[in-house]
């Protein structure tokens, strides 16, 4: 399926080295806001407590944020838990207050509006739960890196699976920086978010490398530089729909999905524009770099194969 067709070959590589100087520098700006600001935690890091009430109706989310927002809380977390009437509710950390205080001040401000509400429970997550999951997520990041390494080598070869992990990793890199310059608050969700780009970008980079291989096949007088070209011009079409259809549900997510949704769906933003440049300027342009040939790609006829005669 295509919008539309283009006639004329662009020639992306052709400014392949400009654009991966700002790429680099972008990635370098990233690396620095990580290590000198670091992350805004969500209390799934750092801890905090957690509390769950029910209602004996429908239970008003939006209401409950703003009962908890005027205790002074900015950073909260608050959804529905199992049922329509339960809500879990995530507040950090205060100095100074205990959990038990934290979520007797709730109750008193929730059962301003409704009488009827009921604390079912309240815990305190401490830190070391925290660390376990950061622990957690670093370990399930680097086990989906390898796997695209692996599945990449096998698939084409190693300068195309060194080429899509330097892209995916510009992607991940990026999407961490612009949390930490922000400071936008980096939770479980924010995390998913940055794994599923992983896949997603890669997804795109294969497109473009399986279109690389055919076209070796099918233009051998033209150059590396022409393949490459030609590839990435053949599949933007395909990018097109793609890549559009799959933002369109993430602004959806972004516009109506409510704070939970919120830095998740703006995580898939950032990693969906940066998938798109990842995989024609950088992953390509790296392939090219690290010296792609047809040989690499298409195996040559043996001598004694007769179909090698008759080409």
């Amino acid at each position: 399926m295509e919008f539309f067709r283009i006639h004329r070959t662009i020639p992306f590589m052709r400014h392949a080295l400009v654009l991966n100087i700002i790429s680099l520098v972008t990635f370098i700006l990233a690396v620095f806001f990580i290590a000198t600001r670091g992350f805004h935690l969500s209390i799934e890091f750092t801890g905090g407590t957690v509390m769950e009430v029910h209602y004996p109706q429908t239970a008003q989310v939006d209401e409950v944020r703003d009962a908890i927002s005027g205790l002074g809380y900015a950073d909260f977390q608050v959804q529905n838990f199992g049922t329509s009437q339960d809500i879990l509710i995530r507040l950090p950390l205060r100095s100074g207050e205990s959990s038990a205080a934290q979520s007797d001040k709730v109750m008193e401000a929730l059962q301003a509006q409704d009488a009827k509400v009921q604390l079912r429970r309240v815990e305190f997550v401490g830190p070391q739960v925290g660390q376990e999951l950061v622990h957690n997520g670093l370990m399930a990041l680097l086990c989906v890196i390898i796997g695209i390494m692996i599945y990449l080598a096998f698939r084409f070869e190693w300068k195309f699976a060194l080429a899509g992990v330097v892209a995916n990793l510009h992607d991940v890199v990026i999407i961490l920086g612009f949390f930490a310059f922000f400071q936008w608050e980096f939770s479980l969700s924010v995390l998913a978010g940055v794994l599923a780009v992983l896949g997603y970008s890669v997804n795109e980079s294969v497109v473009i490398m399986d279109r690389i291989r055919e076209n070796f096949r099918k233009q051998r007088k033209a150059s590396v530089r022409e393949i490459i070209n030609s590839a990435i011009t053949q599949t933007i079409s395909r990018t097109v729909i793609t890549h559009g259809s799959t933002q369109i549900m993430v602004l959806s997510m972004f516009i109506f999905g409510g704070p939970t949704l919120h830095n998740f769906s703006l995580a898939l933003t950032i990693g969906i524009c940066f998938g798109i440049y990842s995989s024609v300027f950088v992953a390509a342009a790296v392939a090219m770099w690290l010296g792609v040939k047809r040989e690499d790609l298409v195996k040559a006829p043996k001598k004694d194969d007769p179909s090698a005669e008759i080409a």
